[in-house]
């Protein structure tokens, strides 16, 4: 018997590249639409080993992909909201939920995929929603991995009867060449639910045995191994620690399998009979997918039991390094692997926004002093700290800038258009200090002026006022909460109040018989300005935060 093997492989490659891209697409648009809502449930749902382990099944089977979810979860172990010993049950779950992939496309609905494509775009291309667009888009995703399906399904559908094929697929018999042969492809195409998907394609067109099927599943569970390895380099500690805790699982659970295959195929049919030749095709895709599951279910079962064990080795592997110092101000935060998961991008920019918050707390705290007291090297050193705000600044600016580059969806272009203006309120009060404050302090050491001891009583009381503004606008931005937003508004009527005194208080040493007693009083009434400018900048940062729903 003659073959074209340039249709069969032109239909294989086309069919898989489409249920890759398919895969893809689909993952993709759940991601931007569903990225708070699975942010807020790994939050809430972490907090022992069974619910880390139904919480990484539930968000794998949402987005197909486990490297998303461990994207999620290096996020909340480097944001200190997850443990690494918690994040080993969502790791291990997560392969549980990509089993889900092949449960679906072992059913025979490749007959519905032109209809979801056609359904999926008509969605895309008239929703007003981008929410909805993008629900759109996961359907047409879907339709295409089924469509790619049944175009591998129809490319292999003449070597049925190929004798040499049928020789060679024999071969896979030997538990070991179909576990190397699992392990290679997966490791090229970089998605084990590709391999599961090709080898449900050949199980039901009756070329594969249960058994063969088995090792190929097995040793894709191997290959998946380097996908998070190459994700993790150059990237930070915790993302290297979860792709270890995969591998090790992964590795682990697959070596474990290897000698039971043949006993394990039994099991399998056992729970999935079929004898009637009509069904055959059914039931071999049907088994292939149950000996998916139960491996991974298994797998869950036995790992989950060690998750403190495995914790600890993975951060044995890959220890915690002290961060070398760096020239200036860096951030701590902001990563480039985030910001492909705008909800997760925005929870690192908040971080660090509450960091540059801090830095400037600390700076206009000491401004004061320095501007009335200082000495000059002091001045100098207020200047050099102002830099250190200025460049974190940029890198938060420019780090929005790449996520507005993103897909976002609501309400996170709004949550992104805040932390600018935070960010930047933030950054004229580090300004003001530069600007004004040092000014000031010139002014007075080239002149040769004193700050009374009274005056400088106002003056502070008047800092310690904005300061205190600063520090709840900085609570209320980071817990997003209006209510200690509009506390930060109404103190504006006691801080006017404090800088009405400071003002007459200066207005009635005008007559003291002091040296430069006018340059004096300029130098003090600049002083008040400036803390009254801290303040509003203070008001403007709280403004940022969102109103409750």
């Amino acid at each position: 018997m003659e073959l074209n093997f340039g249709a069969i492989v032109m239909g294989l490659g086309g069919g898989l590249a489409l249920f890759l891209y398919g895969m893809r697409m689909m993952a993709e648009a759940l991601k931007i639409v569903a990225g708070e809502g699975m942010k807020s449930l790994m939050r809430r749902f972490t907090r022992n080993r069974v619910m880390a382990a139904l919480t990484g099944i539930g968000v794998t089977a949402v987005f197909q992909s486990s490297s998303i979810t461990t994207v999620l979860v290096v996020g909340f172990i480097s944001a200190g909201l997850m443990s690494l010993e918690q994040s080993v049950g969502v790791i291990i779950g997560a392969n549980l939920g990509t089993t889900i992939t092949a449960q679906i496309v072992a059913f025979k609905v490749t007959e519905f995929s032109l209809l979801m494509i056609g359904v999926g775009f008509f969605v895309e291309l008239v929703a007003d929603s981008n929410k909805l667009k993008r629900y759109g888009s996961a359907l047409m995703g879907l339709g295409l991995l089924f469509f790619g399906m049944e175009l591998m399904s129809q490319a292999t559908d003449p070597l049925r009867s190929y004798e040499p094929f049928l020789q060679a697929i024999r071969q896979l018999d030997n538990v070991l060449i179909g576990v190397t042969i699992g392990a290679l492809f997966t490791a090229v195409v970089q998605s084990s639910s590709a391999t599961t998907g090709i080898v449900i394609v050949f199980a039901s067109e009756g070329l594969l045995p249960l058994e063969a099927g088995i090792a190929v599943v097995l040793g894709a569970n191997i290959g998946t191994c380097v996908t998070p390895l190459l994700a993790a380099i150059d990237k930070p500690t915790e993302a290297k620690q979860a792709a270890w805790i995969h591998v090790i699982v992964n590795l682990l659970g697959a070596l474990a399998w290897i000698a039971f295959v043949p006993q394990f195929a039994e099991l399998v049919r056992g729970l999935t009979p079929g004898t009637e030749a009509a069904s055959m095709a059914s039931v071999g895709a049907r088994q292939i997918a149950n000996a998916h599951t139960i491996f991974n279910l298994v797998n869950l079962a036995v790992f989950i039991w060690f998750v403190g064990p495995l914790a600890r080795l993975a951060a044995r592997l890959v220890p915690t390094r002290a961060v070398p110092a760096a020239a200036g101000v860096v951030p701590l935060y902001l990563d480039k692997l985030y910001l492909d998961q705008p909800a997760l991008a925005l929870d690192r920019v908040e971080l660090e926004i509450g960091r540059l918050g801090d830095l400037v707390i600390e700076l206009a705290r000491d401004a004061l002093p320095v501007a009335s007291r200082g000495t000059p090297d002091e001045v100098e050193r207020l200047c050099e700290r102002d830099d250190g705000i200025d460049q974190l600044h940029g890198h938060i600016i420019t780090y929005l800038g790449e996520l507005s580059q993103q897909n976002l969806v609501d309400p996170q272009p709004e949550r992104l258009y805040r932390y600018i203006a935070a960010a930047n309120a933030l950054e004229s009060i580090g300004d003001v200090v530069e600007t004004g404050y040092a000014y000031d302090a010139g002014d007075r050491l080239s002149k040769g002026l004193k700050v009374s001891s009274e005056t400088y009583r106002h003056l502070q009381a008047l800092q310690d006022a904005a300061i205190a503004a600063g520090r709840l606008a900085l609570q209320a931005f980071a817990e997003e909460a209006a209510d200690k937003a509009a506390e930060v508004e109404s103190s504006k009527r006691d801080f006017n109040r404090l800088a009405d005194r400071a003002r007459a208080h200066l207005a009635r040493r005008l007559i003291a018989e002091e040296p430069a007693r006018l340059d004096t009083y300029r130098l003090e009434t600049d002083m008040i300005e400036n803390i009254k400018r801290m303040h509003t900048l203070f008001r403007r940062l709280a403004k940022a935060v969102a109103e409750p729903a």
